[in-house]
């Protein structure tokens, strides 16, 4: 019997860090076994929390339009999970929303991994699942991360990022400025990663 549907059922009513959620938890995570594409994003924003559904907004839209997956593909489990540094809306902080909670990736992360083994490319979005999944296990910060200090450094120079993971700036709508200084990314990067996700999103053969 699969445990991953167990371990989502207690994920979905962790209360680890109930006393600092402005709206109080609601984890939103999807997963499954076969999934081969992971996104690591931040934290959920306000309207994603409201309707339970990661990515429904207008960051998520720019991401689909990246990816070029529809919602029926993007939102099917079975090809594509969605695990955030942290599962709950953090609040709201002086130049938008707090960080994700810290709480979330030691406490769940390792365990939904295990259940997801068929996981082939795993975007990291933005400076937090960049920083947390691209560290070295020994050392606690990997060449990688010493050579490129920066996100754009990070993103720019991501053929050399450990094998599986891409690191990508987050689809924010404020994010705008970014991309029209960085055109190279949507030029080279762009077309790469939707390659890839068009790769993987193909049945294996047998």
């Amino acid at each position: 019997m699969s445990e991953l549907i167990p371990l989502l059922q207690q994920v979905e009513h962790c209360t680890l860090c109930e006393e600092h959620l402005p709206l109080g938890p609601r984890p939103v995570v999807r997963a499954s076994e076969s999934a081969r594409i992971l996104i690591i994003g931040q934290a959920p924003g306000t309207r994603v929390h409201a309707s339970g559904i990661p990515w429904n907004d207008a960051s998520g839209k720019r991401l689909r339009e990246w990816l070029q997956t529809p919602d029926d593909v993007f939102y099917d489990t079975r090809n594509i999970a969605i695990m955030p540094m942290g599962f709950c809306y953090p609040g709201k902080g002086k130049s938008g929303d707090l960080p994700p909670r810290t709480e979330c990736a030691p406490q769940w992360h390792p365990s939904l991994l295990k259940q997801m083994p068929n996981i082939e490319l795993t975007l990291l979005i933005g400076q937090y699942a960049q920083q947390y999944y691209l560290q070295s296990k020994s050392d606690g910060e990997s060449d990688f991360l010493k050579r490129n200090k920066t996100l754009t450094e990070r993103v720019k120079h991501w053929r050399d990022a450990p094998a599986g993971f891409i690191p990508l700036p987050h689809p924010s709508p404020r994010n705008q400025i970014w991309l029209k200084k960085n055109p190279w990314f949507e030029a080279d990067v762009v077309p790469f990663i939707r390659s890839e996700v068009q790769r993987l999103l193909q049945p294996e053969s047998d």
